[in-house]
């Protein structure tokens, strides 16, 4: 049974080093799948796209709109800027 412990602690341990505001975004699954039910239900409305910017373009609206409509988890910006942090490369393309 110890064994059996440490080796969950050992795979869970690595998620205790992101900030309290990060780990609740991930663990709030809810938050997620509203988020993407909100793009899928875009991206299914339009169909096709001319373009890869062009679905790059409308997700990123309906995320902004996803923010402005008040459905957004409130600790979103706040992890969102550690990730910001944590992750500089992915988030400057």
């Amino acid at each position: 049974m110890v064994h059996f412990l440490s080796g969950v602690r050992c795979s869970f341990g690595p998620a205790l080093t992101f900030p309290p505001a990060v780990r609740k975004i991930i663990y709030t699954t809810n938050a997620i799948e509203s988020l993407n039910r909100v793009i899928r239900k875009t991206t299914k409305t339009r169909g096709s796209f001319p373009t890869d910017d062009a679905a790059t373009k409308l997700i990123y609206l309906a995320i902004r709109n996803f923010e402005k409509n008040g459905n957004a988890v409130r600790e979103w910006v706040a992890a969102r800027n550690q990730f910001a942090i944590l992750y500089p490369e992915r988030f400057n393309k």
